[in-house]
């Protein structure tokens, strides 16, 4: 007979869990969001990306960004990157107002981003030495950076001789060489296969666990958020919006036993509820009309 692990509510948190957050929050704040708005011209009009959204993230917190399709979560982090400007709001490091890219932020994207023409190693020494660091000093940094993402044994080797999961570890190693304040991080993993991906996951928690980085992780993958972070700021679409911020309550340190856990499925469950919430008749769209029949055969399928 099969078993099933009965879900608890997402709310609820150990002492463990509780004493956490409460050390979590007499940290100071890296990261202020406050009434940020982003719009877009277009032919149709303007259109609204972003509306009021507001959240602060402490040092060393690890943060997921997680929502349905056109919630805006590209035009949050690059405008936290200081890719994209601000329509409205305000974005503030250490209290600073952001006034484009700056070497206080890191950014991994989704693709690797790496100078094919350039070795590991100089792919990390790049960012270093336009910081105004030696060729002698870069290498070094370079080098004890590669060792920390366990790819210093593949630093004369070139992007397209590593795997996809190497050159993501490549890329991180080269957004936290200039050792920023926040590493933004847009879907990173969402490129990779599902093994992969799973072993970037526990990489990614244990670098973070041995520097002194504060995280936002952009993802589509309810499991991945969950895995990964202390809260989760769920958005919702057109236009973005905070739903909520859920302090998971999945203890660490995470291992992939606990997916299976009342309090990490009780988590999946509330993110899955608030990114697809029940549809009604009247919202639904019937498409049946339109499915015809394209092929002549004998034996259906159902």
């Amino acid at each position: 007979m099969q078993t099933t692990t009965a879900l608890t509510s997402y709310l609820e948190q150990s002492d463990e869990v509780k004493a956490r957050f409460a050390a979590i929050k007499e940290r100071p704040v890296i990261l202020e969001v406050n009434h940020l708005g982003k719009t877009y011209p277009s032919h149709q009009g303007t259109v609204e990306a972003l509306r009021d959204v507001n959240f602060k993230i402490h040092r060393r917190e690890f943060v997921c960004v997680i929502g349905p399709s056109g919630c805006g979560k590209s035009s949050l982090i690059r405008t936290l990157a200081g890719l994209e400007t601000v329509t409205s709001g305000e974005i503030l490091i250490d209290g600073n107002p952001i006034d484009g890219p700056g070497q206080d932020r890191g950014m991994v994207f989704q693709g690797y981003t790496l100078f094919p023409w350039l070795t590991v190693k100089k792919n990390v020494m790049f960012g270093l030495e336009r910081a105004g660091k030696s060729r002698i000093e870069a290498e070094s940094d370079a080098l004890m950076w590669l060792d920390l993402v366990g790819l210093d044994k593949f630093a004369d080797a070139y992007p397209h001789q590593l795997s996809g999961g190497m050159k993501q570890r490549v890329a991180i190693a080269r957004s936290l060489a200039t050792q920023p304040r926040i590493l933004l991080m847009d879907e990173p993993f969402g490129a990779l296969d599902a093994q992969t991906r799973t072993k970037m996951q526990s990489h990614l928690l244990d670098i973070w666990k041995n520097i002194d980085i504060t995280v936002l992780f952009i993802t589509h993958d309810l499991d991945e958020a969950v895995f990964l972070a202390d809260r989760i700021l769920v958005l919702k679409a057109h236009p973005g919006e905070v739903q909520e911020l859920i302090e998971v309550p999945v203890p660490r340190p995470r291992t992939l036993d606990q997916l299976n856990s009342p309090e990490f499925l009780a988590t999946r469950a509330r993110v899955d509820e608030l990114i697809h919430p029940p549809v009604t008749e009247e919202e639904g769209e019937d498409i049946s009309a339109r499915i015809i029949r394209l092929t002549k055969v004998t034996d259906n399928v159902e």
